[in-house]
């Protein structure tokens, strides 16, 4: 079965919804999205107060959880909306893989509308009518989900495109905007999707770019939202990507907890890493929490959303942060445990602003990160004074502060204003920890665009056309 665009997606799924669940080829995990229509949404929001407990009243672990940041389910699959309603959705291309992958889904439809697209099946040029079909279908299914949630979609921007800024602004545009015209050059992806939805009446506000955070992905973002277009910034590993970030006015800052553990258990030799594990501190968790206490701490509007939580302490130990992204097992367990008034269970938020404001920085973050204050500054011998000050005020070693020296001046060239920097003193901010994982996504996100373009490219032209 199928559900035409020119349906009622409300009435549909209002009548009757199928048990459908959508695989995935290559093992590509989910995408962080459950959809389900609904005559109301729970609005499931982090509290504005500080507050060390909840009241006893609660009923599940969940409803504790929720009344402190926003639970996100990591799911793609279709037969579970009753227990986990959502508020907001992701469309990717792991998303077009599972739809591509059964014939019978309600957004198959939406490909199958791409595929007919006129304007794409003109290009004689393979690879961009390939690229047509593709952005078509992200919007199709984009569009179609913004009449299934409350909330904002975000819309994955092509990882080829990862180290073109003028690549990446032009493809979203060209999804908001009219006329459809993304095709003559292969820049600026963000303008292309604005353009696309602007021609199915997707309001901007409405809508998240995802981008990764590599130098020109975070320049990209900061050029975007200074257009007033909402960016979501995924692929963070590091506390340079964070900050950076959130100097770029990113909406939202994207943080995967479980794979900076994953790393710190096989490998070695990353700095940030090896810092937080001599703290005692986990150093997915840890990122978290410093990021969350920078962005608040120094009054920038980004949004921190957590990912890749294994467990329920991992959620517990968050609780605070704007949006937890969680499996479907732990919020089942969640929703499971019971915990009635008179055991009086009690959550603790672990993250609020007013914990953030009262935070204090380490003596790199403290350099390295009251210079990406200024509005203007200049880098001279005075700022190596500094530096060796604020290190020998915390009575290191001789080898130990040489070695954070040298560091910190890298970091204070890199760090004055976003706009200088480069994907040179980006990378030496970030720590071979950082700049593995952050490769491992954008192969992971290449290798699935380019299966999506296939399988399009083997079922073009579609049955109906």
């Amino acid at each position: 079965m199928s559900l035409s665009l020119q349906s009622s997606p409300s009435s549909f799924l209002s009548s009757s919804l199928p048990k459908l669940r959508l695989g995935f080829a290559n093992g590509c995990s989910s995408s962080g999205l459950l959809f389900k229509f609904n005559a109301s949404f729970p609005a499931i929001r982090a509290s504005s107060g500080f507050s060390s407990s909840l009241d006893t009243g609660l009923r599940t672990e969940l409803d504790a959880v929720s009344t402190f940041s926003e639970i996100v389910p990591d799911t793609v699959i279709f037969d579970d909306f009753e227990q986990f309603p959502p508020t907001a959705a992701t469309v990717s291309s792991s998303l077009l893989l599972g739809i591509l992958s059964l014939p019978d889904t309600i957004f198959r439809n939406a490909v199958d509308m791409a595929l007919a697209d006129s304007t794409c099946s003109r290009l004689d040029n393979l690879e961009l009518r390939l690229s047509c079909f593709f952005n078509k279908a992200l919007v199709n299914v984009g569009g179609d989900l913004a009449k299934l949630v409350p909330g904002r979609v975000s819309t994955e921007v092509d990882a080829r495109l990862a180290y073109d800024t003028h690549g990446i602004i032009r493809r979203v545009l060209a999804l908001l905007m009219s006329p459809f015209v993304f095709f003559a050059t292969d820049c600026c992806l963000v303008h292309d999707l604005l353009k696309l939805y602007n021609e199915i009446d997707v309001p901007p506000e409405r809508l998240l770019f995802k981008i990764p955070s590599t130098w020109q992905g975070i320049e990209a973002s900061r050029l975007l939202e200074s257009e007033g277009i909402q960016t979501h910034l995924t692929f963070v590993y590091s506390f340079a990507q964070a900050a950076a970030a959130a100097q770029a006015g990113a909406s939202v800052i994207q943080i995967f907890v479980g794979r900076v553990r994953d790393w710190a258990r096989n490998h070695s030799g990353d700095p940030e890493i090896e810092a937080a594990i001599q703290r005692g501190e986990d150093p997915g968790l840890g990122l978290v929490t410093k990021a969350y206490n920078y962005i608040h701490k120094y009054g920038h509007k980004s949004k921190l959303m957590a990912a890749a939580v294994r467990n329920k302490q991992d959620l517990f130990s968050l609780l605070g942060v704007d949006y937890i992204i969680a499996p479907l097992k732990i919020l089942q367990s969640l929703k499971e445990s019971i915990t009635a008034p008179e055991e009086k269970y009690s959550y603790v938020r672990r993250l609020s602003p007013q914990s953030a404001a009262n935070h204090d920085f380490t003596a790199e973050e403290d350099i390295a990160f009251m210079v990406l204050q200024y509005e203007t500054a200049h880098i001279d011998m005075d700022m190596a004074s500094d530096v060796d000050i604020v290190i020998s005020i915390h009575s290191l070693d001789h080898g130990h502060r040489n070695h954070i020296q040298s560091l910190l001046l890298h970091r204070l060239f890199a760090a004055i204003l976003l706009t200088n920097w480069d994907q040179l003193s980006l990378a030496s901010a970030m720590g071979p920890g950082s700049m593995q994982l952050l490769a491992a996504g954008l192969e992971g996100y290449v290798n699935q665009a380019n299966r999506v373009e296939e399988l399009l490219d083997k079922i073009w032209p579609p049955p109906n056309v």
